[in-house]
């Protein structure tokens, strides 16, 4: 199913250098990204779950490390759970530089859409058919909501709900013109088409950290493609929070990012 992109769509995408570990030739028309550093049991968790739902029989499981020192990507576990791809970033950058190391090669392999899921195990992997199903009928992003009607929010912060409910998600809305409730997590479904068009362009240096999460819930809807939410669960632990987002610093890095999307400040030039 290698799909052999042209050099002019290719061209000028600035995505950083990564190593394939692990793959082979596609087994499907979809693949699930999971972003991983460090996350030891919960992403073998998450694995065992993933692979109990048979979703690697209806898409392909494409793992980026960001440089992971934990042993918890060991090639023969990751092949015992049906993993289909390790990729290992060695370039700058964290979260959003890993997603543009694992969309160009997805979209370099012909993928026609792509469920990215956090690999910290928070979120219940049973809704990726859901994910994928609204990207046959046509949907170009689909959000995961904990909010949302049938939707479940475990243990989830006082702090990041209230910034969710009462800044994140309502900005959003109201600058991109969809009716956001749930923003910051990254559990979401992109179309081909929509990651390809030169409009959005997120194979860009300025997607570093948490820009391309909030750039494509602003970006996206201005543009006028399908958007839709659906409910899934997302479970916090009880006790210590397993997040890459420091409590002052982190958030307010979040702020900043949600102002910038918000304005236009990452729109292509």
């Amino acid at each position: 199913m290698k799909f052999d992109m042209s050099q002019e769509a290719r061209a000028g995408w600035q995505v950083p250098t990564f190593k394939i570990q692990l793959t082979s030739e596609p087994r499907n028309p979809w693949c699930v990204v999971i972003p991983v550093i460090n996350e030891g049991a919960r992403i073998r968790n998450l694995l065992d779950r993933i692979a109990a739902l048979g979703i690697p029989k209806i898409a392909d499981v494409i793992i980026i490390d960001g440089g992971s020192t934990d042993g918890s990507l060991d090639l023969e576990f990751l092949k015992s759970k049906d993993v289909h791809t390790l990729l290992l970033k060695t370039g700058p950058g964290k979260l959003s530089a890993q997603l543009r190391c694992a969309y160009a090669f997805a979209l370099d392999q012909g993928y026609e859409g792509i469920v990215t899921i956090d690999g910290n195990d928070k979120d219940d992997p049973d809704a990726i058919p859901r994910f994928i199903d609204a990207l046959k009928d046509g949907v170009d992003f689909v959000q995961a909501s904990r909010y949302l009607t049938g939707g479940v929010a475990e243990n989830t912060p006082k702090s990041r709900d209230m910034a969710i409910r009462l800044i994140h998600a309502p900005m959003l809305s109201f600058f991109s013109g969809f009716h956001w409730t749930d923003t910051t997590q990254g559990f979401r479904a992109y179309s081909r088409k929509m990651l390809l068009d030169p409009r959005v362009a997120p194979f860009r240096d300025v997607f570093n950290t948490y820009e391309l999460l909030a750039y494509l819930s602003y970006r996206v809807p201005k543009l006028g493609y399908r958007c839709l939410e659906l409910a899934t669960a997302r479970r916090y632990p009880k006790g210590e929070v397993p997040t890459k987002i420091s409590s002052v610093r982190g958030n307010l890095s979040v702020l900043q990012v949600l102002f910038k999307a918000c304005f236009g400040a990452y729109n292509p030039l």
